[in-house]
């Protein structure tokens, strides 16, 4: 009955999260139905397991979500994000629109910007390009995904994303895990997407097809409808309802103030990883009053605050005068971060109640068991659960809560890096997360006006197919050489 329990609490989280309702309400109602049936206590599983759960995931990474939201908002209202866009699409031309926008893409969701704040700049931007050079409208979320949702998430080292940031606290590792593996994946990656988009570029110009059809819907459509704004928190760490609010400037600036945040945020990053906290004395965090931690379960969370709030004061220092609503914009941007916060923490304790179950006890032997080693067992379980949540912050969360302590039991046990791992992990959570039903997909789509009839095929080639190409290459490289 426990295993039968997993599995109904499992589903009824993905069917009616499908149908658009909250994950602030599926997620307790699922994990006490599968307590339930496994004939644990209902209001001890909620409020000490699943709370507890929750509110740690929040300790530790609510930072991240509340400064990259506002890093993201401010890149908008400056009109930074914009002109990043621009300058990338002056200076390849008509010839070379795909890789504009791919381009574009990496460019600022590399340099911290919130995923879905480059969704509404850069599907405007890639709409005039396209129709421009007569591509069909249907490759524009192909070309978006590939350039936001693939090699930047979860394999260019250093990446300020979430994803990048959960396996720090439990591997100990930083931003910057196996560094050497994590470029030669984000070159999979781009080449393969970039191959395939070119060649239906190619195929639609030899059949004639065009840019199609005006699409309808868009940008406003999109931001205000809570079907999207439901699917998206769970997927991300920016609330599209915020998209609008603050005052966006009627001006760009220059690329090189436009880039300027990017790069503090990137080198911030690197120089606190790599030189500032190592030589630093953090003996006190193992005092109790500062939770009995050390340095290496905080530094990588740390070093990514650290460059974002580095690369927020940036943006205001440079773009004062193009920020006349600065509380306005800051504000909306910590709004725009709580409800994806809650949402994957409520993933979260989702995720601890059922690991918590004697039940799952069959489902980790099972994973443990998987032919191939530890690293393909930890890609497969951030696989399947990534795809079932249809979010890779949560199945990742989820997966670490549960096994992540095995894990590193193996990692001591056999030699391997927990930076290989860092990077399996994260990954592995960014192949199958990008199903019909996750939140990115759905948003996207919105966007850009279009269906998953009409553009689904490519994103799956582009955002799927490369990054798992992408992550066996990854294992079977860190299993011949290890970590580098």
């Amino acid at each position: 009955m426990g295993l039968l329990g997993i599995l109904v609490g499992l589903g009824l989280l993905i069917w009616l999260a499908f149908r658009g309702w909250s994950v602030l309400l599926l997620a307790p109602a699922a994990a006490l139905v599968a307590a339930l049936f496994g004939g644990e206590p209902l209001l001890a599983n909620w409020t000490q397991i699943f709370m507890g759960s929750a509110a740690r995931f929040l300790a530790q990474f609510f930072p991240l979500f509340l400064l990259g939201a506002i890093f993201g908002k401010l890149m908008d209202d400056s009109g930074s994000v914009s002109a990043v866009a621009k300058f990338m699409s002056e200076s390849l031309g008509e010839r070379h629109v795909m890789l504009a926008v791919v381009l574009a893409g990496a460019l600022v969701t590399y340099g911290g910007v919130s995923l879905f704040v480059a969704f509404f700049v850069l599907a405007p931007m890639a709409q005039a390009l396209f129709r421009a050079a007569a591509i069909p409208r249907r490759l524009m979320p192909a070309a978006i995904i590939l350039g936001t949702s693939t090699f930047t998430m979860s394999a260019l080292p250093g990446t300020p994303s979430i994803q990048n940031a959960i396996p720090m606290p439990f591997f100990g590792t930083t931003p910057f895990a196996a560094p050497g593996l994590g470029i030669i994946a984000s070159i999979i990656m781009l080449c393969l997407g970039l191959w395939w988009l070119r060649r239906a570029e190619s195929s639609a110009r030899l059949s004639g097809e065009g840019y199609g059809a005006e699409a309808s819907g868009g940008v406003e459509a999109a931001a205000d409808d809570e079907m999207v704004r439901e699917r998206a928190t769970t997927a991300r760490e920016f609330d599209p309802a915020e998209i609008h609010h603050g005052h966006r400037s009627d001006s760009v600036p220059s690329i090189l103030v436009a880039a300027l945040p990017l790069v503090v945020v990137v080198l911030v990053n690197l120089t606190m990883s790599l030189f500032i906290l190592r030589r630093l004395d953090f003996s006190f965090l193992a005092e109790e009053r500062w939770g009995g931690t050390s340095i290496s379960a905080v530094a990588g969370v740390w070093s990514v605050v650290v460059a974002l709030a580095a690369a927020i004061a940036t943006v205001i220092v440079f773009n004062r005068g193009r920020l006349p609503a600065l509380r306005e914009s800051m504000d909306a941007g910590a709004n725009a971060s709580v409800l994806p916060a809650l949402s994957v923490a409520s993933l979260v304790g989702f995720g601890a109640v059922i690991a918590a179950l004697p039940a799952f006890a069959v489902v980790r032997d099972w994973v443990l068991a998987i032919e191939g080693g530890p690293l393909v067992s930890l890609a497969v379980a951030t696989n399947v659960l990534a795809a079932l949540t249809g979010s890779a912050s949560g199945g990742l969360t989820i997966a670490l809560d549960a096994l992540g302590q095995t894990y590193m039991t193996i990692a001591a046990q056999t030699g391997i890096n927990p930076a290989l791992m860092h990077r399996v992990a994260v990954i592995g959570s960014g192949t199958l997360d990008i199903l019909p039903h996750n939140g990115a997909v759905v948003t996207l789509l919105a966007v850009c006006g279009s269906t998953h009839r009409e553009s689904y095929f490519d994103i799956v080639i582009v955002g799927i197919v490369g990054a798992i190409v992408a992550l066996v290459a990854v294992i079977l490289l860190g299993t011949a050489f290890g970590s580098f």
